[in-house]
């Protein structure tokens, strides 16, 4: 593991053993890049996930962008995580730029965009189906990027969140087959090639900056849904705020950034 300071860049590896282990993972295929901010409670659930025998037979790199955290998040992300990139300016960094900033030290073709308080329910059918797609191959329909079904997880979903998911996954899926471009930013999946031509995120956007690399993309490639690979996301902030707020807000978002190329939220409260 090696930690990547923002405001230098400056590499600094422990011993020869990193050295090493950043040798292997120096052509990955498949680089995961989990922003995050004060996620100490829900990020080893994510982590976990990425096995060193899992990383090695999919060749996968996993780069954690973390926006300034106070709490134990870093130092969570060190025990798992093959980069570091830690924001050490004093102020607040916008998801789309940790987004970003991991980007930029992946070294793989494809990038999946992960959040920090997001489970992959089947990580084997996932990376197995994304190196198929890779290459041309698989079930997945050839494109320059997948967005993919939410849901919440069994053992903590409710009627409402079942109800709200189950309509918002359709509505995802048919914006695609219309050529509008969406898909949630819990999980993203871009060829790096399309995504340094889009110019990535836009580190102007507040919230709705996942939709925005999406319908970006659709403007000059495709983009696709992988209906069949479901992940988890918490539902800490529909608890906090309700359904009816949520969904307000990620509409007047979603239409600032389609119309004026801008969010309406200045910044994406964070909710731990």
């Amino acid at each position: 593991m090696r930690e990547i300071e923002q405001d230098d860049f400056v590499a600094t590896t422990a011993n020869s053993s990193n050295d090493a282990q950043l040798e292997q993972y120096s052509n990955a295929l498949i680089s995961v890049i989990i922003p995050v901010l004060e996620e100490e409670k829900l990020l080893p659930l994510t982590l976990e996930l990425f096995t060193d025998e899992r990383k090695k037979l999919y060749n996968v790199e996993v780069i954690v962008s973390d926006g300034g955290s106070k709490d134990a998040t870093v130092a969570i992300a060190k025990q798992y995580a093959d980069i570091v990139v830690v924001h050490k300016e004093k102020r607040k960094q916008r998801i789309s730029e940790g987004r970003n900033l991991g980007a930029e030290k992946a070294t793989g073709d494809v990038l999946v965009f992960l959040n920090g308080d997001t489970i992959i329910a089947d990580p084997d059918l996932f990376f197995q189906e994304i190196v198929q797609w890779s290459k041309g191959n698989g079930s997945l329909r050839p494109c320059d990027a997948l967005a993919f079904p939410v849901k919440i997880s069994p053992n903590e979903s409710r009627l409402s969140d079942k109800l709200f998911h189950s309509f918002f996954n359709v509505y995802l899926h048919f914006l695609n087959k219309i050529g509008l471009g969406m898909g949630r930013g819990e999980c993203q999946v871009v060829k790096a090639k399309i995504f340094k031509k889009v110019g990535g995120y836009n580190p102007k956007v507040a919230a709705g900056e996942d939709f925005d690399l999406m319908h970006r993309i659709s403007k000059i490639g495709t983009v696709g849904f992988a209906k069949k690979i479901l992940v988890y996301e918490s539902p800490r902030r529909f608890r906090k705020f309700g359904y009816s707020r949520i969904i307000f807000t990620w509409f007047t978002n979603w239409l600032s950034v389609l119309v004026f190329g801008k969010s309406t939220s200045e910044e994406w409260e964070a909710v731990r």
